[in-house]
């Protein structure tokens, strides 16, 4: 079983990091957050209850966020670029 099983990603505009309650996800802060190659999107996660601040969010699981991020039509980062 994977340890991601409960985990839920968010997609964010890179103006929202700023609103985001850091203590209720597992993203430490604002450092180390992957965005996207232009900058606009980044993404955080969360276990358990949904953040009231992400409720309007399309959630997506470990696997259908792989699938976005590896998708290099998408925008980020890959391999390659890092």
């Amino acid at each position: 079983m994977s340890k991601y099983l409960n985990r839920k990603y968010v997609i964010i505009d890179s103006n929202e990091v700023s609103n985001m309650d850091f203590a209720q996800l597992l993203n430490n802060s604002n450092n180390g957050l992957r965005y996207k190659v232009d900058n606009s999107q980044t993404f955080v996660k969360f276990e358990g209850s949904t953040p009231s601040f992400l409720n309007s969010k399309t959630q997506y699981t470990v696997e259908q966020l792989k699938t976005i991020l590896n998708n290099a039509s998408n925008g980020w980062p890959q391999p390659d670029d890092i």
